[in-house]
């Protein structure tokens, strides 16, 4: 078992419109003196302001504390927690103290949004990043220089890491304890947390992703509806070719610079998207989902839901449906 010979300090630094729950998360896991229980000296912890206190919390209340960005320098770990409004709104002698802290070799991890202060602090320039969902496509588009895995629940680059939205700091933080303490004490205290160890599957699998809307008046409008409800039947190229009245060769080029992706890929999605949709809303085997989604067997859904959503059909259905 890793065990450090001092106190290792953990702050956690917030501005105006901090989000309580990633906050809270930092402070259960590392606020909280667990050396007694886990026979190892626990994390120092301290709450760290960036704005002049007190603190407005997105949901209405004030966070006092006294300590200011200065404090910084006494930290081994920095925790940067989500904030409402525009990610990109954040103090500028934040960013400097972050650019500091990393200069000396302190730890610093971000939980959903908090990510864009790492990215805008030039962390993650050359580096594999992660942030929420919604949020990932504004993060790759502002700073091109990051690596944008929107679909991870977290992402270790060592001395910077970052997690994906609200309960996926959890996993990071029981990551970093596992890290320091390792696996026995992250375990105790995720039973402690009481949740799971390590989570399977990523993002993908909370994304909101509802089917095309095709009535845009688009040119493949018409189309995209009639595979979408054919989810179930056999779908060939030339078959859809003829209902577009193109050649197959003339309707694969123009659906790609349409949509961005072949017919082969889009309707995989679709389908993907439709097991999602009943595992979560019925009792039905995963055979008769394969099978209403046009997979035909379980067998042969499993690797395109693995691959897409990141995760098994079985252990999806046990994320979001409980059969009674």
């Amino acid at each position: 078992m890793a065990s450090r010979p001092k106190r290792h300090t953990v702050a956690a630094v917030i501005g105006h419109e901090t989000s309580p729950f990633e906050l809270a998360v930092a402070c259960e896991v590392f606020g909280i003196d667990r050396s007694e229980d886990f026979g190892v000296p626990w994390y120092r912890f301290m709450v760290v302001a960036a704005e002049e206190p007190p603190i407005r919390a997105a949901t209405g209340f004030t966070i006092d504390t006294p300590y200011r960005l200065d404090s910084l320098r006494k930290a081994d770990t920095i925790v940067v927690p989500a904030r409402s409004g525009a990610p990109e709104a954040m103090a500028p002698q934040l960013i400097d103290a972050l650019r500091a802290a990393h200069r000396r070799g302190a730890r610093i991890l971000s939980v959903c949004t908090g990510a864009f202060a790492l990215a805008e602090a030039g962390l993650l320039d050359g580096k594999r990043a992660t942030t929420h969902w919604f949020h990932a496509a504004e993060m790759a588009r502002r700073y091109p220089n990051v690596k944008v895995d929107p679909d991870v629940l977290y992402v270790d680059e060592g001395d910077v890491m970052t997690s994906a939205g609200t309960a996926a700091g959890i996993d990071l933080m029981l990551h970093v304890v596992r890290q320091d303490f390792g696996g026995e004490i992250a375990n105790a205290l995720a039973r402690r947390m009481v949740v799971p160890p390590h989570r399977d599957g990523g993002q993908a699998q909370f994304v909101d992703e509802p089917m095309r809307d095709a009535s845009d008046g688009d040119l493949f409008g018409d189309t995209l509806a009639f595979m979408e409800q054919h989810l179930g039947e056999v779908c060939t190229i030339d078959d859809l070719a003829a209902r577009s009245a193109m050649s197959p060769r003339t309707f694969a080029r123009r659906f790609r610079a349409a949509t961005g992706t072949t017919p082969h890929q889009w309707l995989t999605r679709q389908r993907v998207l439709l097991a999602q949709r009943l595992l979560e809303t019925s009792d039905e085997s995963i055979d008769r989902v394969a099978e209403r989604c046009g997979f035909g067997s379980a067998a042969a859904l499993r690797p395109h839901f693995q691959r897409i959503v990141r995760t098994s059909p079985m252990a999806y259905r046990k994320c979001f449906f409980e059969c009674p």
